[in-house]
């Protein structure tokens, strides 16, 4: 059960590969996130001292939560990985052109997972191509 998704994501990169990986929340976060409240558009992930984190992250104060003064719904965020998949991670990224993109926030059991993929920026034209065979398999699923 995915809580958010990041449309735009596979709209602006073409999508190499995808990881899963735990995220670092408060309590009252899960909340937010579990009443659907996180938005992934314009968030990215990045190495900071060798750890992974997300930024730009949007999670807003969960509504019931009286106790969060000076609550910050854009704080960066860790990913929880082990050291062998950052290491791994942060070679990929290094190749030319390459980024991490968050994809979707979702339920396992009773944690919150991050979906992120390894991406590569898409042109102007890649992305009118893209919307192009789109609307020719719908074309194609509406005669038949």
């Amino acid at each position: 059960m995915s809580f958010t998704d990041n449309r735009k994501a596979k709209h602006d990169y073409e999508i190499l590969d995808t990881f899963d990986a735990g995220i670092v929340l408060r309590g009252s976060e899960v909340k937010s996130v579990r009443a659907g409240q996180a938005n992934l558009t314009g968030s990215y992930l990045a190495f900071r001292g060798g750890e992974l984190w997300v930024l730009g992250l949007k999670i807003p104060r969960y509504s019931k939560d009286g106790s969060a003064t000076g609550y910050d719904d854009t704080r960066t965020r860790k990913i929880l990985m082990h050291k062998r998949e950052l290491s791994s991670l942060y070679g990929k990224i290094e190749q030319k052109g390459l980024t991490l993109v968050p994809i979707s926030l979702y339920a396992h059991g009773r944690h919150v997972k991050l979906r992120f993929g390894l991406g590569r920026g898409k042109k102007a034209h890649d992305k009118r191509e893209t919307l192009k065979k789109r609307d020719i398999d719908r074309e194609l699923q509406r005669e038949d």
